[in-house]
């Protein structure tokens, strides 16, 4: 079985093609191929890399005013040229598609059709960023392929557990009655994350307490018992909870009220102010890219370094939050671009609750760790870095509903 991946996120596209048989593997595969694009460096340019399990290699660049066309073009990728990796397209069994938001209606993974197509672009009013460009390339493959299978992976539905004293929101009832409550957002990367936590600790998941950080430009934490979201810090929308790249995460709603009161602000102009220039980008002025952020650090940027300094208070009052959730904790899991590769992060997150006897091995920290307990022998909860692997994830979820297909 041949099952495709399209994971979209809000500056990046990544593709690849998974070969499963008839028995579901523990541990991830690696891909027959692999694409991403990435139009984070230059306005208007698009960034290829593609790679094989052959070793075949290709990297270019090119002008993209459309994600459907370069989407096209990173696929074309995969049947032609010296990335070819299949012969014919009739070879793609099923496709997944990472979707964020699946509202109240799509708690699991779910085959695609006309309805729930609709049911994903009437939410994208929830998730702007995320939601028009899932499904965008479902409707890409539409055109490439036909009538081959497709899947719709939620983010959503890992936080489908959530228990209404954490969902609900203090407003008025009638908003509840509305759809107006706590999604919670990168739950097939809290998923992945938690199952490979129990394989690492060779604990059952049943019986674990995990707090996943998932910190990459979007950022949330989820509180996790029983291998289900109990808690999570991104809400209605993925712009709550946490500082972000270019989202501000949480803040008080009376900013909203003051800066509409004072009349030329819309609806629009608010949205590309908190999702887009706010975050680390907003107070740094330099970057939504951590890395950068360190960059102007070590040259003395003050800005940059409270950009730093806020995104690390708001990390650990998330992990307290919590902690307070769970009653306790068996782990910390690192996760994403940020989470898997800063060790300066990593070792300011848990500098605070050295109360709790929560000790990192400041040497395993410090060597890029991948899928490893970085916790100092004697401390009171394990912490672990993880590759997420939410395209294996997905492929997973496709691997499942097939085999459930007449």
């Amino acid at each position: 079985m041949k099952i495709l991946v399209l994971n979209a996120g809000s500056s990046s596209q990544k593709s690849c093609l998974y070969e499963l048989n008839d028995v579901l593997p523990d541990r991830p595969l690696q891909p027959l191929w692999e694409a991403q694009i990435d139009w984070t460096h230059q306005q208007g340019i698009a960034e290829l890399k593609v790679k094989t399990a052959k070793g075949d290699r290709l990297e270019e660049e090119f002008a993209s005013d459309s994600r459907k066309d370069a989407i096209s073009r990173m696929l074309e990728t995969l049947w032609r040229g010296k990335t070819q990796t299949i012969n014919d397209l009739k070879e793609i069994d099923i496709v997944g598609h990472r979707v964020v938001h699946g509202g109240e209606d799509y708690q699991q993974s779910t085959l695609i059709s006309p309805e729930v197509k609709q049911a994903i672009a009437r939410l994208s009013v929830f998730a702007p960023v995320h939601n028009p460009v899932n499904l965008e390339g479902i409707e890409v493959l539409e055109k490439t392929l036909g009538n081959v299978p497709q899947v719709a992976v939620f983010d959503t539905a890992f936080h489908a557990q959530l228990p209404p004293a954490a969902f609900v929101y203090p407003g008025p009832y009638e908003w509840l009655e509305n759809g107006i409550r706590r999604y919670g957002f990168h739950g097939i990367s809290h998923q992945y994350c938690s199952r490979r936590a129990a394989q690492i600790l060779n604990r059952d998941l049943a019986h674990l307490r995990l707090i996943s950080c998932h910190l990459g430009n979007g950022c949330s934490l989820a509180a996790i018992r029983g291998g289900w979201s109990v808690d999570t810090t991104m809400g209605f929308t993925p712009l709550d909870g946490l500082m972000m790249g270019s989202r501000s995460g949480a803040i008080d709603p009376g900013i909203i009220i003051h800066l509409l009161k004072r009349g030329d602000l819309t609806s629009e102009k608010l949205d590309n102010i908190l999702n887009r220039n706010s975050g680390l980008k907003g107070i740094s002025g330099v970057s939504s890219d951590m890395r950068q952020i360190g960059e102007a650090i070590a040259q003395s940027n003050q800005r940059a370094q409270l950009a730093l300094d806020i995104y690390i208070h708001r990390l650990r009052a998330g992990i307290g939050a919590m902690l307070a959730s769970l009653g306790g904790l068996d782990a910390l899991i690192f996760t994403a671009g940020v989470g898997e590769n800063s060790a300066v992060v990593r070792a300011a997150a848990c500098e605070a609750f050295g109360f709790m006897d929560l000790k990192l091995d400041g040497e395993k920290n410090q060597h890029s760790p991948v899928d490893e307990d970085i916790a100092a022998v004697d401390s009171a909860a394990r912490i672990l870095v993880i590759h997420t692997q939410e395209d294996w994830e997905i492929a997973r979820e496709c691997w499942k509903l097939y085999s459930h297909l007449p």
